[in-house]
């Protein structure tokens, strides 16, 4: 194969890159230091990623895509040349961390002040050590102690990698931070499809997708945390690549802070992706001696469009990124998480020791695992006026604390959960009472309320112990085996006067850090208890969070028709397995839409199920299908979560149709879940022609539900399957209608 000469010829190494993808996936790890032509190269999975030092000291990406032979080497690296006078080799080379400074007018992924006025920043490659599947690789300015260490490790199955960065300085006067990127990813020129994740509050998870066109596209927060509107992945398709077909490179941010990416394409067509912390109102002050470590930014490459883009990412997420429980720490997946009642539907703030007993009894009776009670349990708490940040149990409501009504739980067989909500106060509370001081401001400023509450600065080590404090006696007190830790606004007014004026900008980054350091001492102290990310729903879902919670609430909208499009585009960046999925009231409180139970339950069935409706209400009727279609589900339900999915037809852009099917990593089961919004003209469902099975084993067809379809198949091969295709009965028709199948190996 020829060498590739230029980071402009990589065109030619993206060709190849096709005839390797299909070839039988490799599952191993391998790194390498060519130290004469100052090459380092990384292979796992079927990708490979080859950086190197040029002639002028830069560190530069040579080639990102399908995995190459372990014979085939690469030349030192060569920068671009100067583009007239208006732009130097030093904004046309793809460099892997390139810095403020030189006349660099691409996205920088690092920018520094120091204390004589200087913001001209050069780094220079100075030494690499071998780390874990990688490396790390020194940079440093070329005349001021300022150094970076820029951390790689590959993964030897999906070849995804994980980048981050530790800025240095040594100087003997403080330096500003004001930009600091995880890392940067380059493309070289060609056409190009960007996608992203944008949204609002009950309207997340939209895939938008926009050809890449010159200029620089921001996917962005600003908001202290992860935020509705936007969610740090991204995936860029070349050329023609669609749902399983074409090269596709993404990457994920693992920051549940404000976050930043940029993609650019430059004068010259090619793309650069850089990502981190937000450089909007950033400031990190370094003295001497001291580091700032970056989030980790991980990227992946994968020849089979952005299913299996998907597919990598989820499995990766379960192998890698979920933290274990003790009872499962040896277990190579986390498992299964439990079916769920939540209480808020049913009683909002209203709760008290009997009407939660009457609940978690009817709960039992479906075949429920784990009963949470949500907001209004602790302090003053009758509506969300009072009583955030005052963590004892209301004594009217529970006269004998929570005990009673956990040893209940436990005695109709489930485990009992706890909604919380750490980070916020209510003017009205004790707590803030007492302390005024603790919450996000500027002193003399207004304080901007969100739902009456506002945000406790976490960064503070004061607060940061209160709220470990609390929850350590929450749970040490009481057998709660999960917590719904939510966090129901954004900052305002984001204020720290413990610190000099000029360091104050830390709080973006030591919140952050600290929500996780209590996160981990949480999970330290209590190995058992599990945990999910809830933000107004998907406000902090990323996979830096993921590290420390085992769930996630991805929308307060629970309307299942609404949801498709939702859990369709959830998937592409998390896996179904996090993704909690409620079957609440009919008509729908948003929408006023009215579905059967039945299409409720099955849209909810794609991912972790649970029941927040106020089954106070349901007939017997409706109590026997809840009861099966929960028993129907725990069979399937890890293909459903973890298995390999496909979305055979989308739900988006105003599809009269849509299906998902998942396929178990041993492909001896997979399920498939197919919904029609409404047939019009008498059309029929599509045929679904299957994917992932095993083409020489037989597969029989059942219906979840229970139902028959005339004409089709019990058992065929999986070929018959993947290319005849299941056809739907006739009478597949109408408003809001639903079907699951299972197909079981033979």
């Amino acid at each position: 194969m020829p060498l590739l000469k230029t980071f402009s010829s990589a065109i030619l190494a993206l060709t190849v890159s096709v005839a390797v993808s299909a070839q039988p996936q490799i599952t191993d790890s391998r790194t390498n230091f060519d130290s004469t032509n100052k090459v380092f190269r990384l292979d796992g999975g079927g990708v490979s990623y080859i950086f190197g030092v040029n002639p002028k000291g830069e560190l530069q990406q040579i080639y990102w895509g399908g995995r190459l032979a372990a014979t085939d080497s690469f030349p030192q690296a060569a920068p671009q040349p100067d583009w007239a006078s208006f732009d130097t080799s030093y904004t046309t080379t793809p460099q892997e961390y390139a810095s403020w400074g030189a006349g660099l007018f691409v996205e920088p992924a690092l920018k520094i002040s120091l204390a004589d006025g200087d913001r001209d920043l050069v780094l220079h490659y100075q030494s690499y050590s071998e780390a874990p599947d990688g490396f790390d690789v020194v940079l440093k300015d070329i005349h001021y102690e300022i150094y970076v260490t820029l951390h790689y490790a590959i993964d030897k199955e999906s070849g995804i990698l994980a980048r981050s960065a530790i800025i240095e300085s040594r100087e003997p006067q403080a330096v500003t931070v004001e930009q600091a990127a995880a890392a940067s990813w380059s493309l070289p020129a060609g056409h190009y499809t960007l996608n992203y994740l944008t949204g609002r509050w009950a309207g997340e998870w939209n895939l938008t997708q926009e050809k890449l066109q010159p200029g620089e596209r921001v996917i962005e927060s600003r908001r202290g945390s992860t935020g509705h509107q936007a969610n740090p992945w991204f995936a860029i398709q070349s050329g023609e690549a669609s749902e399983e077909q074409g090269e596709v490179w993404f990457g994920a941010l693992a920051w549940s802070g404000s976050w930043r990416i940029t993609i650019e394409q430059d004068q010259l067509e090619t793309v650069r992706v850089t990502g981190g912390y937000n450089p909007f109102d950033f400031g990190y002050v370094l003295h001497s001696g001291e580091r700032l470590e970056t989030p980790v930014f991980y990227g992946g490459y994968a020849a089979h469009g952005l299913g299996e883009a998907s597919r990598l990412l989820h499995r990766f997420e379960l192998e890698h990124i979920l933290p274990r429980t003790a009872a499962t720490a040896s277990q190579p997946l986390p498992k299964p998480r439990p079916v769920i009642y939540n209480s808020w539907e049913a009683t909002e703030f209203n709760v008290n020791e009997a009407g939660q007993m009457a609940l978690a009894e009817k709960a039992a009776v479906l075949g429920i695992d784990r009963f949470v009670m949500d907001d209004g349990w602790f302090g003053q708490r009758k509506d969300d006026h009072a009583g955030l940040g005052d963590w004892y149990v209301n004594q009217q409501k529970f006269p004998h604390g929570l005990k009673p009504l956990i040893d209940r739980v436990h005695q109709l067989g489930m485990d009992f959960g706890l909604w919380v909500e750490p980070e916020m106060v209510n003017p009205d509370s004790d707590l803030y009472r007492q302390h005024p001081e603790w919450v996000l401001n500027f002193p003399g400023r207004p304080r901007s309320e969100a739902r009456n509450q506002l945000v406790l600065n976490l960064a503070r080590p004061d607060v940061r112990a209160y709220v470990l404090s609390f929850l350590d006696k929450l749970l040490t007190e009481n057998d709660i085996a999960f917590l719904k830790w939510d966090y129901n606004r954004n900052w305002s007014e984001p204020g720290w006067d413990q610190l000099p004026a000029a360091e104050q900008k830390r709080v973006y980054v030591e919140f952050t850090r600290n929500l996780y350091a209590i996160l981990a001492e949480l999970r330290h102290r209590h190995p058992n208890v599990e945990i999910e990310s809830c933000s107004g729903g998907g406000g902090r879902v990323d996979l830096g969070i993921l590290r420390y919670t085992d769930e996630v609430w991805p929308s307060d909208n629970t309307d299942p028709f609404d949801r498709l499009t939702q859990q369709n585009g959830f998937t592409y960046a998390y896996t179904p397995q996090i993704m909690m999925a409620w079957v609440t009231d009919s008509p729908h409180w948003l929408n006023r839409r009215s579905t059967s139970l039945s299409y409720r339950m099955l849209s909810s069935m794609q991912g972790s199920l649970g029941i927040g409706a106020n089954i106070a209400n349901w007939t017997p009727d409706e109590n026997a299908l809840a009861k099966r279609l929960i028993a129907a589900y725990h069979q399937v339900q890890p293909t459903i979560v973890q298995g390999e999915l496909y979305r055979l037809i989308s739900p988006i852009n105003g599809s009269e149709f849509s299906a998902t099917q998942t396929v178990s990593k041993d492909k001896r089961q997979s399920v498939v879940f197919v919904f029609i919004h409404s047939t019009q003209e008498g059309h029929l469902f599509p045929l679904l022609k299957l994917k992932g099975l095993d083409p020489a084993a037989n597969y029989t067809l059942s219906s979840i539900e229970g139902k028959t379809w005339p004409g089709t198949p019990q058992t065929a091969s999986g070929a018959w399957w993947m290319n005849h295709g299941l056809e739907m009965d006739m009478g597949f028709r109408g408003d809001f209608q639903a079907a699951a199948f299972r197909l079981d190996r033979r």
